[in-house]
């Protein structure tokens, strides 16, 4: 039996894509990091130099650092602005954590906390400080408390809001193999809630260096807030951008740190 064999039509020729042939390569993100402090420089140089209501220049903010740093201050200031930072934010967030999974959790808890902290968010951490300097005098204790407060109400709110959001499907899928709730909140709820849980400690970071500059503004005797106010009287504008760059580069240094543990912490969520 003679098979017909029908003859396969002839193939045009293969279009090579330009993504195809030559892959564009991504300019890292350090490159435009650098490429746009190298800008703001240039920026911050030219209205220097146009004189624009008198802003000092790179070169004279960086010798005014040097002296400061020659002479101790600096050092001495922005250890005291540190531990303030970081003993009144790692407070505000270890509370902020468990008090956060236990409205997203349990509605009678939530019920009986919300109010309180949605009482509180409308008022400004800003706004408390004098009243705790009445109460607490004007020592380490205040600043301390306001700090608290800041990274507190920040980070129980988005710890509360990455607990309702955790698909409920996930949830019931555990339960059904068998799960109890300690297990569902552990092996689930927990893991769900951690990308929530560092933005809202990304958040309460830079409202706890807000509020302590504010604090040491007010009262105290070292820090770089307190020495940003005695700059201020005596019209040194350097010292006072020396202050500014100093707080900038921690808190930039503090955020990148917990931007790296976000992604150690949260490598399995796709990221663009």
């Amino acid at each position: 039996m003679a098979i017909d064999v029908q003859p396969s039509p002839p193939r045009g020729p293969e279009i090579t894509t330009p993504a195809a042939s030559s892959p564009r390569r991504a300019v890292p993100l350090l490159v435009w990091n650098v490429i746009a402090v190298v800008l703001g420089i240039g920026i911050w140089t030219v209205l220097a130099r146009i004189g624009v209501s008198g802003l000092p220049g790179p070169q004279e903010v960086a010798v005014r650092a040097g002296e400061l740093t020659m002479d101790g201050t600096l050092l001495d200031d922005s250890l005291a602005s540190l531990r303030r930072v970081l003993i009144g934010f790692a407070l505000g967030s270890a509370l902020a954590i468990p008090v956060g999974f236990l409205m997203g959790w349990y509605g009678t808890a939530r019920g009986l906390i919300e109010p309180y902290v949605q009482f509180f968010r409308t008022i400004p951490p800003l706004a408390v400080i004098p009243l705790a300097i009445l109460l607490m005098g004007i020592g380490e204790t205040p600043k301390i408390f306001v700090i608290f407060l800041a990274a507190f109400l920040s980070c129980v709110v988005s710890t509360f809001q990455g607990v309702v959001s955790v698909d409920s499907t996930m949830i019931n899928a555990a339960r059904v193999l068998g799960a109890n709730d300690a297990v569902v909140f552990r092996r689930v709820v927990v893991p769900a809630s951690t990308p929530f849980i560092l933005v809202g400690m990304r958040v309460g970071l830079g409202a706890a260096w807000a509020t302590l500059v504010a604090a040491e503004l007010i009262a105290a005797q070292e820090g770089l807030g307190y020495r940003m106010q005695q700059a201020q009287i005596y019209y040194d504008l350097p010292s006072i951008f020396v202050g500014l760059i100093t707080i900038g580069v921690l808190g930039l240094v503090m955020d990148r740190l917990l931007l790296a543990a976000e992604k150690r912490l949260t490598g399995w969520q796709e990221r663009r």
